[in-house]
């Protein structure tokens, strides 16, 4: 089952049945929200996770699991270059810090309001998502956050792709914020920042 190549599912089969899954971009919006959330629980994201995507939530949790993982990664298998990767290591962009960017390049190129919208499948979103145009403003803020620096770079173009990382970069998960703000904090009151460093907490 694929894109262009037959109907694009609105159910899965769990335990050998087919069970209504809830197919609307939003829902996996929520999810990519959801898994980046640090503040959560695993066991509560895999429960919350499994409310987004299930009407009625299989008696086969783990099969359910697999079937949504499925559905997120419209139907391909997980591989090393994946572009669905969710760990903060890899992102590129964020739906909730990116929404105005993505918003007007959805417009632009393809004349669609997502916000007006009544629901567009995740697997259509995705493809149109990842076929954004270069020129668009989003689709060049990825590559600034995405790109890797060569040492032979001239030192002016360097400069420029820095100074690009750092306007665009997305903001860290916020316990991660709180830990730099207190090593910030500690190097310019003279403190010691070793316990820090080494993940503990302030005395």
């Amino acid at each position: 089952m694929g894109l262009l190549t037959g109907e694009l599912p609105d159910t899965v089969s769990v335990a050998g049945a087919e069970h209504p899954i809830r197919t609307d971009f939003r829902i996996s919006i929520e999810f990519e929200l959801l898994v980046q959330n640090h503040n959560i629980q695993e066991k509560d994201k895999i429960l919350r996770a499994l409310s987004l995507y299930y009407p009625r939530i299989p008696g086969d949790i783990k099969g359910a699991c697999e079937k949504l993982i499925w559905f997120y990664r419209c139907g391909k298998e997980e591989s090393g270059q994946d572009e669905t990767d969710l760990s903060d290591s890899r992102r590129i962009y964020d739906f909730d810090y990116d929404a105005d960017y993505i918003y007007a390049a959805f417009l632009e190129q393809y004349g669609i309001d997502l916000t007006g919208i009544e629901h567009l499948h995740w697997w259509k979103f995705r493809a149109m998502f990842w076929g954004l145009d270069d020129n668009c403003e989003f689709v060049k803020i990825m590559g600034y956050r995405g790109m890797k620096i060569p040492s032979k770079m001239p030192k002016e173009q360097k400069a420029f792709y820095r100074k690009m990382k750092q306007i665009y970069a997305l903001p860290l998960p916020k316990d991660e914020q709180q830990k730099n703000d207190a090593i910030t904090a500690a190097l310019m009151n003279g403190g010691d920042v070793s316990g820090l460093l080494l993940g503990g907490g302030q005395d």
